[in-house]
């Protein structure tokens, strides 16, 4: 049995391994306490060399089969006759159509998405299709017969919602951007800004050693009684900076105290690269909080010089897809914001120069049923999803198409999709594009083993 001055001391180091890593920045309240990553080393990059990724996260389980929709005659009159009421018609899809597939079948951008239509059509975007969480490559036959491991608790918002984001179910520590984070903290040379969440809190955006460095769509908030007179008074605010700062003889104590000192140098940091910047001339849409978070995203981007980074990931996102009722009604107006969101970030980084340096992708809790419920859908598996940026060799549609059609060769139940193309898949394709080795890969997505093809194909090899 340990003695209690052993345990003390094991606790001690452990405390102190946590708390080296971290750094604390401001959140939602002003007086808020959040950590994140600082981890200070020397930039390994080449200058100029630069690279972000954007994860888009659809919260509710987005509406796949209302997104993208089937467009060709035989398959939007099987789609039409499945989705009775709900269904978009076809006559309403032809602005948004994109080019056939290899087969004949062709699909069409929901009519909300026509500035993402543009895009593809300048192969700036393309469509991944029938994407999402597997163990394994898995047939229709062995999901029937339960022969092949399957992903824990489908169907579930939370577990599904987390299985996207870090290939474990709730409850997971680390999630593949914040792991993605990781292979980069040395080739920035202030590693707190390598994973920047503009949404609250994901676990995507956590790491091993990389933590999500929190913002809001207005920038770094503060502890508004340091970096401003407090009660009226500077002396009090410096008073209160070296209260929360100052050295400590207890451990615990000196350690939090060195945290707050470290989040306040890094708001300062954050506050000076965007006060320097001039405004961008790319217009976001008002009101629309997907917009606001990715213009965010591009001035962080265009101050990545002040900010030290050759490498980011930043996580946004946008809720209210769980569309069990009211489909037709409130869908359309979250893929408009969705859609001009989108177009509007991809024209800022063509303005700052970085198009070709900055890779989005889209991503939600799961698809959704093809069948309707009445006027909604429910919780599905499978879902299509976009790939947007400079880089990408758009203007197509990637991964195979399903079928359209009740207990055809993709569906599960209920036009459930089973994934043709899994979320680890993405992330490797991803991943190596941000520059991960093959050989790191594993170590990034442990099941990416079990696939025996890594690559996707969103990029020119």
């Amino acid at each position: 049995m340990s003695h209690p001055s052993q345990l003390h001391d094991l606790q001690r180091r452990e405390f102190l391994r946590r708390a080296s890593a971290l750094s604390l920045v401001g959140g939602a309240a002003p007086w808020a306490l959040n950590l994140a990553a600082l981890g200070e080393a020397s930039a390994a990059t080449a200058p100029g060399d630069y690279k972000a990724l954007v994860c888009v996260f659809l919260h509710g389980g987005n509406d796949y089969a209302n997104t993208v929709v089937p467009y060709d005659a035989a398959s939007h009159a099987a789609y039409q006759s499945i989705r009775a009421s709900i269904a978009t018609p076809r006559d309403q899809l032809a602005g948004t159509a994109l080019a056939p597939l290899a087969d004949g079948r062709q699909y069409a951008l929901a009519p909300q998405l026509g500035r993402l239509k543009t895009l593809f059509d300048a192969k700036r975007l393309g469509v991944l299709l029938n994407v999402g969480p597997l163990m394994q490559p898995t047939t229709l036959a062995q999901y029937k017969a339960k022969s092949a491991p399957l992903p824990p608790k489908l169907f579930s918002h939370n577990d599904q919602a987390s299985l996207w984001q870090s290939s474990h179910p709730e409850g997971a520590t680390s999630g593949w951007g914040g792991r993605l984070g990781d292979q980069f903290l040395s080739s920035n040379a202030n590693s707190t800004f390598t994973c920047i969440n503009v949404s609250g809190n994901a676990v995507f955006m956590a790491g091993q050693q990389a933590v999500q460095y929190q913002v809001s769509s207005g920038g770094a908030v503060a502890i508004n009684g340091v970096t401003r007179p407090l009660y009226g008074s500077q002396a009090c605010a410096d008073a209160l900076r070296g209260l929360i700062t100052a050295e400590r003889s207890h451990w615990m104590e000196q350690e939090l105290n060195r945290v707050v000192a470290r989040s306040v140098n890094a708001q300062s940091i954050v506050a000076g690269a965007l006060s320097s910047l001039p405004a961008l001339a790319t217009p976001f849409e008002t009101g629309n909080s997907l917009a606001t978070q990715l213009q965010m995203v591009a001035r962080l981007i265009a101050g990545r010089t002040s900010l030290g980074v050759a490498r980011q990931v930043f996580f946004v996102s946008l809720g209210g897809f769980d569309h069990h009722d009211n489909l037709p009604t409130l869908h359309p107006a979250l893929l408009t914001q969705l859609g001009n969101a989108l177009a509007a970030f991809h024209d800022a980084t063509v303005e700052l120069g970085v198009a070709n340096q900055v890779t989005t992708f889209t991503a939600s809790d799961f698809g959704r049923t093809l069948t309707s419920n009445g006027d909604g859908s429910d919780h599905g598996w499978g879902s299509h999803h976009f790939v947007m940026g400079g880089a990408v060799q758009g203007g197509r549609c990637w991964g195979q198409a399903p079928v359209t059609a009740i207990n055809g060769p993709d569906d599960v139940g209920q036009g459930r999709l089973l994934p043709t193309s899994s979320v680890d898949q993405l992330a490797a394709t991803l991943a190596s594009w941000m520059g991960v080795s093959a050989s790191e890969l594993p170590r990034l997505l442990p099941q990416i083993a079990n696939y025996g093809s890594r690559d996707l194909g969103f990029f020119a090899a």
